[in-house]
């Protein structure tokens, strides 16, 4: 399965990722209507984008007393039926990471579904933070990144 992977260490706090996702998803450049959320860390002086893992064991899937979600079988990405969805949000508390949000227009969840295994937040980042590739790639980084900090605290 592929999923969007983020370094923090290239992330540059552009918001392209954000203005593009919300225009792809409702037409207009609004990052509150966006499914990838930059957050800035000032002093610590770095940017973090989020944005839903696609968990293997999906918690706001099983939660679901609409059996409005389900995992798309063709790309691996979660997904919202948004005209079963009956807005209990459910699944916001489930979800571990905080990465589904609700949309107050039209009164349902929403959350990245990889645009059909074809992430626009990843065409349009300018750093290159963001990728969309195997999963196995994304605990490979997280396991790279915590062989650092261990090397850093044994300096």
């Amino acid at each position: 399965m592929r999923i969007v992977t983020i370094n923090p260490n290239k992330c540059v706090g552009c918001l392209s990722c954000s203005y593009e996702c919300s225009y792809t998803q409702t037409g207009e450049f609004n990052t509150q209507d966006s499914n990838i959320r930059v957050k800035y860390y000032s002093e610590e002086s770095i940017c973090i984008a989020f944005t839903c893992v696609q968990c293997s064991k999906a918690w706001c899937m099983e939660i679901c007393p609409a059996n409005a979600i389900s995992r798309n079988q063709e790309t691996g990405a979660v997904e919202i039926d948004k005209s079963r969805c009956a807005g209990c949000k459910m699944c916001m508390l489930a979800c571990p990471f905080g990465n589904i949000h609700f949309d107050k227009e039209t009164r349902v969840s929403s959350k990245c579904e990889l645009c059909g295994g074809d992430p626009i937040c990843v065409k349009r980042c300018i750093s290159g933070a963001l990728r969309f590739e195997d999963e196995s790639k994304a605990y490979e980084f997280k396991r790279n990144r915590i062989d650092d900090i261990v090397k850093q605290i044994l300096k």
